[in-house]
């Protein structure tokens, strides 16, 4: 399906899915989504840019191999566990740091920390597996 029309609009659909993710990811802890959703619609937008640009075009434009994508969110996943421990709390327990950017109160939390680890492990599994999907369809 790489029609001249899929194949110019391919990129402008998958940069703004992948904006869309982020918007998710950011809003899930308060509100529906989070990181699995999120990186499910950028996974999304990658497979829909390698089905209209192909696979090495996704692959130069990701940098990293998908695999240590996922295996970052897995570390930081784990990572935001550990601030728990330093106030002597149980394993993954939440942890804030709120403070003011501008006259802007701005809450970072160890939630947001998981979400971010668990969008990274999603974004690189299902990348892997549809990249090396469509890299056997096209041979």
């Amino acid at each position: 399906m790489r029609t001249i029309i899929f194949r110019t609009i391919a990129p402008y659909l998958a940069a703004l899915m992948v904006l869309f993710s982020i918007f998710v990811l950011l809003r899930g802890h308060n509100e529906p989504g989070g990181g699995f959703i999120g990186g499910l619609i950028a996974a999304s937008s990658l497979a829909i840019y390698g089905i209209g640009c192909g696979v090495a075009s996704v692959r130069r434009a990701i940098v990293f191999h998908p695999m240590g994508i996922s295996g970052f969110g897995l570390f930081l996943g784990a990572i935001a566990g550990l601030p728990s421990f330093v106030y002597r709390q149980p394993f993954m327990t939440s942890q804030w740091l709120e403070f003011k950017f501008f006259d802007v109160d701005v809450a970072l939390s160890t939630p947001l920390v998981f979400d971010i680890g668990v969008y990274l492990v999603v974004v690189g599994a299902i990348s892997s597996i549809a990249l090396a999907l469509e890299e056997r369809e096209s041979d």
